[in-house]
């Protein structure tokens, strides 16, 4: 019968490194069958629990204390194997041995290397708060590997980071590269013009690999931990990473990949990305793109694709920027549509720039126009809908109702574009575009005569072989100052082209981030797992690796009074 021993120790500290390492080296005693060594928290009593090695006393070792449990042949055995215990733990000292000064808190470590500008904090949730706090109060950028962080202790890290110019990657940030060093778990990659921003550890290390593979390089990989997403964070680390890569000279592309964020911040993402000067391969995966590539955003569904595709962008000649003079009033699309599939299509690829558009055949419910005769911000109305066909012919065949429509919206100093399906055909009107190409110009001089300028985009549905002459009809609309596409994919690409432009540059309230956090050699302050600081300095970076102990024993309630001194 295998019988248990423990022992616990109270308001003690090692990494989980350590802790590993012992567990097995106890493992490796004779007559010892089973071992558990792990902090006293809930989670890891039910584990002890489970594996059979929880004995009472250690049911109430608090979260700060250090459960050694030891299942053996014996009992002597296994004391044998706790007495050896503090023998086993006298491991010889890896490269940070090498340290002339082995700095005891974070204080101290800024003392020694003022020039520091990342802070690696690896420790146990309940201690890496405190301590991410405290870098941040000395101005430092703070790589977050912890986990069992709450997501409220998150939200007020970031933002109080952001309010600083600082970055915080994580928490459960697992990897990252910044400026040719890892972070963490990183690959060793070549160099080049491709930046990441991604919310997954394993996510970016795939990407990071399939770019190297392919025979690319990456400038930058900025983590952002998994909940960074979350419409409750706001996506902060990855707006400030994306803000960061677009302004970085090294970085030609941005990939930004993540689980499907939500509704709300996908959207948000999407019309920053959009507001980039650079292309931005765009990687939610399980997330369903509007299309493959709008403007300067691609989509990608896979890891390995949004590699292959920012290599590519990498490649691909930058679109020439539109220019316009909107008037400040204005600020929307109208899309005025004779085909419900048509307009139906378009308000999907819309979606792509993050805009809400309203609609009498909306994609949400709440999106629905509560008049149909009365536009709101970005609308599309389908005028061959029942309620605009009773008693009239389909606009197909009469323009009479969109031409009310269309010198209605035009009017309107809200409007900056227009945007038409021109359905040709058997059946169809015999000439629309003589009846709205005088129409098109006589609104676009009336808007200039009043100091505005109006576009309008004519979305063209016909064969080469239908009798109202294709060429013909284009000719017609171009000749009164529309643009003119013959794919739903093209016209919507010139209005979010446009729609992007009345929306200013902004990563929000957030304030930038120095580019120095990338682009100055890396210097970092290591606090817990002496690994990752063994890894900085085989790397090359400057380093240092603090022999940090939780202060006054990681009793929480002195914790806390000690903090309160300090602030």
């Amino acid at each position: 019968m295998n019988i248990t021993s423990s022992e616990i120790r109270p308001g003690v500290y090692y990494d989980s490194v350590v802790l590993m390492q012992l567990q097995k080296r106890l493992m490796a005693l004779p007559g010892v069958i089973d071992v558990g060594v792990m902090m006293g928290t809930i989670a890891n009593k039910d584990v002890l629990a489970r594996s059979n090695l929880l004995v009472p006393d250690a049911e109430t070792a608090m979260p700060e204390d250090l459960i050694i449990a030891v299942s053996a042949e014996s009992d002597v055995v296994g004391q044998e194997a706790l007495s050896r215990v503090n023998e086993l733990l006298k491991r010889p000292r890896t490269s940070a041995a090498g340290q002339e000064f082995r700095p005891r808190s974070l204080e101290t470590a800024v003392r020694v290397r003022p020039e520091s500008q990342w802070v690696l904090v690896s420790l146990p949730g309940q201690y890496a708060v405190g301590v991410a706090q405290q870098a941040l109060e000395l101005g430092k950028h703070i790589f977050l590997y912890s986990d069992n962080v709450s997501l409220e202790d998150e939200m007020t890290l970031k933002q109080n980071a952001a309010a600083k110019g600082l970055l915080v990657m994580g928490p459960d940030c697992g990897s990252a590269v910044i400026n040719g060093i890892g972070l963490g778990f990183a690959n060793r990659i070549r160099r080049g013009a491709i930046g990441i921003v991604a919310a997954s550890g394993s996510g970016l290390q795939a990407i990071m690999v399939a770019i190297d593979k392919i025979g690319e390089g990456v400038s930058h990989a900025i983590g952002t931990g998994g909940r960074d997403l979350k419409e409750e964070v706001g996506a902060i680390t990855a707006r400030q990473g994306m803000d960061l890569l677009d302004s970085d000279s090294d970085t030609q592309v941005i990939v930004l990949s993540s689980k499907p964020p939500s509704t709300a911040v996908a959207g948000q993402l999407i019309k920053l990305a959009q507001n980039m000067h650079k292309p931005v391969v765009v990687n939610f995966l399980g997330y369903s793109p509007p299309a493959r590539r709008i403007g300067n955003v691609y989509f990608a569904l896979t890891l390995h694709e949004a590699a292959e595709v920012a290599k590519d962008a990498t490649r691909e000649q930058p679109e020439v920027p539109l220019k316009f003079e909107f008037a400040p009033s204005q600020r929307y699309m109208r899309g005025l549509f004779s085909g419900g599939t048509l307009a139906y299509e378009t308000m999907l690829l819309l979606r792509g720039f993050g805009e809400r558009v309203y609609s009498n055949i909306p994609l949400d419910r709440e999106d629905r126009l509560s008049d149909s005769a009365i536009s709101r911000e970005h609308t599309i109305v389908d005028l061959g809908e029942d309620e605009f066909t009773i008693g009239r012919l389909h606009p197909m065949i009469d323009n009479d109702l969109r031409l009310r429509r269309f010198h209605q919206e035009s009017a309107d100093p809200e409007t900056a574009v227009i945007l038409l399906d021109v359905v040709l055909g058997d059946g169809a009107h015999p000439n629309p575009a003589a009846d709205f190409a005088p129409a098109i110009a006589s609104a676009k001089s009336a808007a200039h005569l009043s100091g505005r300028q109006l576009e309008v985009v004519a979305l063209l549905v016909g064969s080469e072989s239908d009798p109202q002459e294709v060429a013909a009809q284009i000719e017609l609309l171009r000749e009164a100052g529309a643009w003119v596409e013959t794919r739903t994919e093209g016209a919507v690409n010139f209005v979010g082209r446009i729609i992007t432009t009345l929306n200013s540059r902004s990563n929000g309230d957030i304030p930038a981030v120095a580019l120095e956090g990338l682009t100055k050699p890396l210097d970092a302050i290591n606090i817990g797992l002496e690994s990752f600081y063994e890894s900085l300095t085989i790397q090359g970076a400057g380093a240092v690796h603090v022999e940090w102990r939780p202060p006054a024993q990681g009793n929480k309630e002195l914790m806390s009074i000690l903090a309160n001194m300090r602030s």
